[in-house]
Order: structure tokens, then sequence, then C-alpha cells
């Protein structure tokens, strides 16, 4: 029953039986965070029960997140905070660690790195030994473009979420990106993330784009859907694309991820994305419009401890 994955999936409803012999037929199991294991400060009803249940059961379970607003160190407390007694900091991969080590392993950048982002971004850059160069508002209010200093040693510019990103941030970022051998990197392409009460806040991949059009360049993602969020997790994990599942929120990056990498796919309603755009996109006569297509759907993670509880 259980799918090989790559895109082009079924849109299928599991759960019971039929859940349950798709999960005993994967060893590795990846999930998305927000809107899949959590929402905000709360727990998915059943996640931390679905995380320890695939465990007992010989699974290896990853988690991969594009939100780059911690280090994985926060990661791994905020698990614990949450019900999670028994997730690993080496299990969480963000697109700030993978960034990072795209930085420090691929790219091996002899230089340093001007980063727009938070603390998450900022502190996996250091934690990796990748030399930074932040704005951090200290210079004099009426310090402009034409005459702020710029740092020549700057070989990489990396664009991620940004609360208190500003145009003299654009503008340093631009000027750097002047050296056609400035390397752009983006954490992820989200355009926007949900809030409580409806509101939402533009994503990385927003501020990214503000980039791309100023510079005439485009920025390398590192997360999802890129394949080398994937690639990071398999170089230490020796990961099996036949053999692992994904589980995500969002079609246009959770799904396509999968799709991109060869795995297994499901769709969890709990966040962004709904059954209509999944059907949506399965309508399409689009042939690129496949890959957002998930081979599964569920109602919840909650669907897993159920499944495998019935034996």
């Amino acid at each position: 029953m259980a799918s090989g994955g790559g895109g082009g999936g079924g849109c299928r409803r599991v759960r019971g039986p039929e859940l349950r012999e798709l999960l005993d037929s994967k060893r590795d199991v990846l999930f998305d965070c927000d809107g899949v294991i959590w929402n905000g400060e709360t727990a998915v009803a059943g996640a931390p029960e679905a995380v320890r249940l695939l465990k007992q059961r010989g699974k290896r379970v990853f988690f991969v997140t594009n939100n780059c607003t911690r280090p994985r160190s926060n990661y791994a407390h905020k698990f614990l905070r949450l019900g999670f007694s028994d997730v690993a900091e080496e299990e969480i991969f963000s697109s700030a660690y993978c960034s990072a080590a795209y930085l420090r392993d691929v790219a091996q950048l002899r230089g340093k790195v001007f980063a727009i982002g938070g603390h998450g971004v900022l502190q996996e850059l250091r934690d990796a030994g990748v030399d930074v160069v932040a704005e951090d508002g200290t210079e004099a209010p009426d310090t402009s473009i034409y005459d702020c200093p710029l740092d020549p040693d700057v070989r990489a510019v990396l664009v991620g979420y940004d609360e208190k990103f500003n145009f003299m941030k654009l503008a340093k970022a631009c000027c750097y990106l002047r050296d056609s051998e400035c390397l752009f990197l983006a954490t992820d392409p989200d355009p926007w993330h949900p809030l409580r009460g409806g509101r939402v806040t533009p994503g990385s991949g927003s501020l990214t784009a503000a980039l791309e059009t100023a510079s005439s360049r485009k920025a390398t993602v590192i997360g999802k859907p890129s394949r080398f969020m994937f690639e990071c997790i398999a170089s230490q994990f020796d990961l099996d694309p036949a053999q692992s599942l994904m589980i995500g929120d969002r079609l246009e990056t959770d799904i396509l991820f999968g799709a991109n990498c060869g795995l297994s796919t499901v769709l969890t309603l709990t966040g962004v994305s709904t059954m209509e755009q999944a059907q949506e996109y399965k309508d399409s006569e689009s042939p690129e419009k496949k890959d957002f297509v998930p081979d599964y759907v569920v109602e919840s993670i909650a669907d897993f401890s159920e499944a495998l509880e019935e034996e």
C-alpha cells in the first residue's frame, strides 16, 4: 500500500490499520514543527504520544523546520516544555542550523557572512564557527548608506526571518551582493506565517524577495523545499528516501520538499494548507503543481497515536 514517494501524490485520506501499515513500511519519519507538532506554545493534541510510540516501534524521528528564530538548543527546551520527553537536539534540523552547516561544510566559506536574521540565525552561525557581520543598529542616527562602513571581508549574505529588518540592512546587503563572488543564501522561502487572532507576519521569503529585487540576483534557498535539508540529515544519519516519510502542513514547502527528495508525503490538516487546496493541485493540469499534492492526508498527528495503539 505504501507509496514510493517523489510527487504526484494520491491525496488519499488514511487512518487506522491503513495508516499503521504505512508507518510500518518506513524506517525514518520527518516532521515539520509549526502546525504539525505544535501551534505556537501549545502542542497539537496527541503529538507527544505519537512521537513516543513511533520511537518505541524503532522508528528514527527527525524534526525539519523552516522556522529560523531559535537555535537548536532552544528548540530542544521547547520540546521538553511541551511534553516531548525524548527529543534530542541532534534530531532537530532548522533552516538556521542547515544554513550554517552549508556555509561551513559545502561553501567552506573563507571570510565573513552578512546575516539578516534574529537570534536563531546568529547563534547557529557562531556555533558553526562562521564569522558573522550583523547590522546591530549601533551606528549614529544620521548614518546613511552613503557613508556607513562596509566590511571588506564579507563573502556571503544570508537572509532569514528578522523582525528588525530595515532599509539599512537591505542597502548594505545590496552593496555586498554587487560582488558576483559573494554568495547569496536564504534560510527559507516561506512568504508569511500565521499568528494568533487571525494576523500574519511576513516570512523570510518576503525579505529575500525584497533583496532579490534590489540586487537583481536570486538567492540559493537552504530550507524546505530545497533538497539540502534532507542531505544535511542524510549526511549524519544515512537516510534512505524510499524508507522515509515526510509529514507537514504546508503544501508548497513541506509536501514539495518530500517530492523533491523522493519521500512519501503526508499532509496534516492542523496547520496552513487545507484538503481543498490539495485537491485543487491534484486536479490542476499544470505538471509542476502535481508535486504539491501529498500522497496521504490525516486530520491530525493524533491519528498516528490511534493507529499505533489499535494493535
